[in-house]
């Protein structure tokens, strides 16, 4: 990527507004109690008839945190109390068995994430169990990718070991920013030597990747602070990198109340960190994969960008696309080619379900043939930073410029500000047009003037 001046980046203000992540189409804010834990089962008896029926993708949401993250926007609940931890343990295991006897016996694992809250917050004990119990009931194929975030804070090697010895090969941890003074007003306190450490022990004991996640954003930060925090993260040569604009949501999340709205970054000087993050990682032998990743050359996710196999889903970027997502735990979304599944965000309602022998599903969404239309064609901007627009015809039998004359008409102005190529057989993403794909994709969503009318949601975009 050629080297930006502050006129190419400066126009890009006028794109920073609320939008969504694209993790899913139709996003969230559509799901609806209207879906039921019953059509949820019939789903997945209907999806595991077919005898060569598509592996699978298992994600475990582990809820609990030993501290507080200010700006944390995840779905967590902090406790010391490791007798309720043992207790969800014991009832994602009964969650499992619950809708394990619906699967067929012929879909193998080629995904398992586990994510929270901080699930390197088990007892390296709790770690083999919960992981041996889970090979016990599933085939892993043998190239399976299976990885888990860890918070390097009360990290010990025997936790690095016990995730290593059930087969975990991949690691994501966050660090967010080196700077002291930044780590104090988000009450996360983490050096540099502690991180350092954990990616050693990673190394030393052959897992495969290694993730940082970094965020910009953040109360205090500055190009100069932040250029540091880059720096540090290059020198540490991590496979991927992840820099998420931080989501200031407080109507959403109460407790990021306590990050003062003055301390935060003007939307100038964001865009100036987000311009030397971008130089600098590129600079270092990273490519941009968009959406705020970046991946070493060699890694799987620039090489799956490059052949157009990148998938995006509730965990991220992904390279195991087909796969149906099983997910587990407080919150866990179930994403199969026809519908959403959420479970309920209450841990005693989860008790209750899961306690009584039912599904955990609190809301969902089954989609219409417009919506597998528009998430094929957001999904492949979003992953591919394209839209061929005969493989979308041939897929769904619609002339592609007709059906989404409205779309084309909001994408002027990207075009307009080179960000964006319409051709006879493709819409393009330009280079720059990377910094906002999201706003890019919003043009093809039907449900987002409804959703932006009915209450503020999403985060800004830049």
């Amino acid at each position: 990527m050629k080297k930006m001046n502050e006129e190419d980046f400066r126009f890009l203000e006028k794109y920073n507004k609320p939008g969504p992540r694209y993790t899913s189409y139709p996003t969230a804010p559509m799901f609806s109690e209207n879906f039921t834990a019953d059509d949820f089962i019939s789903e997945i008896i209907e999806t595991n008839k077919d005898e060569n029926a598509s592996p699978i993708s298992l994600y475990f949401h582990f809820l609990f945190c030993a501290k507080l993250c200010y700006f944390c926007g995840c779905n967590m609940r902090i406790t010391s109390d490791r007798n309720l931890i043992a207790r969800y343990n014991d009832y994602l295991k009964r969650e499992v068995l619950l809708i394990k006897k619906f699967l067929s016996k012929k879909r193998k694992v080629a995904q398992m994430h586990w994510g929270g809250g901080t699930p390197s917050y088990l007892l390296p004990d709790e770690i083999k169990d919960f992981g041996e119990f889970i090979r016990a009931n599933f085939e892993f194929s043998a190239d399976a990718e299976i990885g888990v975030e860890i918070d390097p804070r009360g990290l010990t090697k025997e936790h690095m070991e016990a995730f290593r010895s059930v087969g975990f090969n991949r690691i994501s941890m966050g660090v967010q920013d080196f700077d002291p003074k930044v780590q104090r007003a988000i009450n996360r306190i983490q050096t540099e030597e502690i991180t350092k450490r954990a990616i050693d022990w990673a190394r030393q004991l052959g897992f495969e990747s290694v993730n940082i996640d970094l965020i910009y954003g953040l109360p205090h930060q500055t190009l100069e602070s932040f250029s540091i925090t880059v720096d540090k993260t290059i020198q540490m040569s991590p496979d991927r990198v992840a820099v998420f604009n931080y989501a200031h949501v407080p109507w959403l999340k109460k407790h990021q109340k306590l990050i003062k709205a003055e301390d935060l970054p003007k939307a100038e000087e964001k865009l100036k960190i987000l311009k030397m993050t971008i130089e600098k990682m590129t600079s270092a032998g990273y490519e941009y994969i968009g959406m705020d990743h970046f991946a070493k050359s060699t890694d799987e996710l620039a090489i799956a960008q490059k052949n157009n196999s990148l998938h995006r889903n509730f965990q991220g970027y992904s390279t195991k696309a087909g796969c149906d997502v099983y997910a587990f735990g407080v919150s866990a979304i179930s994403q199969f080619e026809n519908i959403y599944a959420q479970n309920t965000k209450d841990l005693k309602e989860y008790f209750e379900r899961i306690g009584a022998g039912r599904p955990a599903t609190k809301v969902g969404y089954r989609m219409s043939a417009d919506d597998r239309i528009r998430k094929e064609t957001i999904m492949q901007l979003m992953c591919h930073l394209k839209i061929d627009k005969r493989k979308i015809e041939q897929k769904f039998g619609i002339r592609f410029d007709e059906y989404f004359a409205d779309s084309i008409t909001q994408l002027e102005t990207f075009i307009a500000d080179g960000l964006v190529e319409n051709k006879k057989d493709e819409i393009r993403v330009k280079e720059y047009g990377k910094f906002v794909i999201r706003n890019i994709a919003m043009c093809f969503d039907a449900y987002l003037q409804k959703i932006m009318a009915e209450k503020p949601i999403f985060s800004k975009t830049v």
